[in-house]
Parts: structure tokens; sequence; C-alpha cells
């Protein structure tokens, strides 16, 4: 990882309130072109945004889905750790920034950052993986400067405007990530 200055992110728990925004965020397209989501649109209700959210916060979904918010106290997205496997002790990242003036100016990097910490130190894990669409070069861009290592591609393995696409698979280990951070 650069030693260039992040800007600072917290990582809180969802509330009923970051409904609205992540309902406004998933009706821009552009936003959701590369997020696994039903090919509706909408592709969620208001009803069905504030019935997930509810599950993030009784954690009754298997995600530890945090929402990403700027040091002024801006909602901006949202960052989670899902297939959680105490046993083996890795799980999959999931990261949207939703709010598009804060794309490309290092928010994403930031709470990958905060959230490896959380899931290296809090719970254990030894490797967090994640899938990311061939065609998304910018997050992948991002996840390599994180220091994610690239395992394998994943063929036909989303259905994107029913087409299968290709999803690289790209994982961290705890040791990796906490011998290159130099922040």
């Amino acid at each position: 990882m650069e030693t260039k200055k992040l800007p600072k992110v917290i990582l809180r728990e969802l509330t009923l309130d970051d409904v609205e925004d992540r309902y406004q965020w998933c009706l821009d397209k552009e936003v959701t072109k590369h997020l696994n989501m039903p090919d509706k649109y909408p592709p969620f209700s208001r009803e069905e945004t504030l019935n997930w959210i509810k599950m993030c916060i009784e954690k009754t979904n298997g995600y530890e889905q945090k929402a990403i918010v700027t040091e002024q106290g801006k909602h901006i997205g949202w960052i989670d750790l899902k297939n959680i496997d105490k046993l083996n002790k890795h799980a999959e990242l999931g990261i949207a920034i939703g709010d598009k003036n804060y794309w490309g100016k290092g928010y994403g990097l930031s709470a990958m950052q905060e959230m490896l910490l959380w899931g290296f130190n809090e719970l254990e894990l030894n490797k967090i993986w994640l899938r990311v669409e061939v065609d998304n070069e910018r997050a992948i861009k991002s996840y390599k400067r994180m220091g994610y290592v690239e395992e394998g591609i994943l063929r036909q393995d989303r259905l994107r405007n029913k087409k299968f696409v290709d999803r690289l698979r790209l994982s961290i280990l705890k040791d990796e990530f906490f011998s290159k951070r130099k922040f």
C-alpha cells in the first residue's frame, strides 16, 4: 500500500436512517452496474431496502455490514463481510461507495483498510477474499493497491443484463496485510 494519505472514514453500524440513502443509490445504474442486484428496475423497493437493513442490524442474514461515513459525518456507502467461515477463518468482502461524489478519492481504500483491520483483529480471520467482475478495472486497481492477490477466474460467475460475465477472485492474508501496511 502506498504511503499517500487516505481520507479518514468511520465504519459504523447501520441504522434505519440509512434506508433512504441506500434506496437512492440503488436507483443509480452506474452505482449498481457491478453489484449483485436483481435484474429489474428499481432493483429493490424502499420496503425491501428497509427489510434488508433491518436484517443487517439484527444480524440475521449472515452479513457483518457497516455504513461508511466521512470524517464530516456524511454517509457515503457500505462495506461488509459475508460468507464468514469461522472454522477455516475466512470471509468475503463486499463494498460500495454509493455517493459518486466520493469515487476515486481514496474513501473505498480507507473503508477497506478499516474493515480488514476489523476482520483480522476482531473476527480473527486469516483470509479475506472477494469476487469482482473482470471489467471493473477501477475496483481491481483499488483491491491490488490494498494488497489483494489474484487467485483465479470464476468463469461465467455472474448474470448481468442477461449475459454471463467472468469474475476474478482475489484475496489478502492476514500476514500480508499487516506486513504491507504503511499507513
